[in-house]
């Protein structure tokens, strides 16, 4: 279990304001934080992975990684962080990308398999797309079989088609390591598909903790399309722009309209 406890002042575009929460997280959660720019997910990322200070408690399992008298420099922290510029070492192959973290080729190899990358081990950053580069900083995350995985908004830059296959390719991995998981994510299709837990934030404060699929959660969007799949159904969205497919059962369905 990981207990949070964060109190921050944060300088947004209305001026300052605090970053002020208590969160605890179960082991094994795919936990996404979801709202506005500036509202603190990104931060509250970074306090946990220790590459920001912060007034915090955080103590994960029995291991306290900072308090009032302790705090554990990043290297100490059992983390893996991926964020959206991939971070990649341009003079190492794929392989050698996750070996420099771990020299645990087995590791690497079910990885890599796990991603589809086998056949770009041998492959240099300059010459993978976003999409892979992406899935191999996903894999040199994991290679340290890391306590906590931080994501923020890893998928963002990228085609639909290909965060689409990403999305499914990130829940293989979550299901195989369940690696407790924080995600930064506004892609309704990622907190459908990814999430087990939602927790939305503005001007710091929490001000929703739900089930994706709970009648309380809501996002901004407009359905546009219902569809029935067997004894459930699926609801087409716009938002920003995309057309995301969402899964829905027929009690969830009763307040949603085109």
């Amino acid at each position: 279990m990981i207990y949070l406890k964060i109190n921050k002042a944060l300088h947004g575009a209305k001026g300052v304001m605090d970053l002020k929460l208590s969160l605890e997280i179960q082991k094994g959660e795919f936990v996404v934080l979801h709202g506005k720019s500036g509202s603190g997910k990104t931060t509250l990322l970074r306090v946990l992975a220790g590459l920001e200070e912060a007034d915090a408690i955080i103590k994960v399992d029995s291991e306290i990684w900072q308090d009032a008298s302790i705090n554990l420099p990043v290297q100490k922290r059992e983390i893996g962080f991926v964020s959206q510029n991939y971070a990649l070492f341009e003079n190492m192959t794929v392989e050698q990308n996750l070996l420099f973290v771990q020299k645990d080729r087995t590791l690497a190899n079910h990885l890599l398999e796990l991603a589809e990358l086998t056949e770009l081990k041998n492959r240099y950053p300059k010459n993978l797309s976003g999409g892979q580069k992406q899935r191999v900083s996903i894999c040199r995350a994991l290679m340290k079989k890391p306590k906590l995985l931080l994501l923020d908004e890893p998928l963002s830059a990228l085609d639909p088609a290909m965060r689409t296959k990403l999305q499914q390719e990130l829940k293989t991995l979550h299901k195989e390591f369940q690696t407790t998981t924080i995600m930064v994510s506004h892609n309704p299709s990622e907190i459908y598909h990814l999430a087990t837990r939602v927790i939305e934030l503005r001007e710091g404060k929490i001000i929703s903790d739900k089930e994706p699929q709970s009648d309380g959660f809501i996002l901004d969007a407009e359905v546009v399309e219902i569809q029935k799949v067997d004894q459930d159904y699926k609801i087409i969205i716009l938002q920003e722009g995309e057309l995301i497919t969402v899964p829905l059962s027929k009690e969830k369905l009763e307040n949603i309209r085109i």
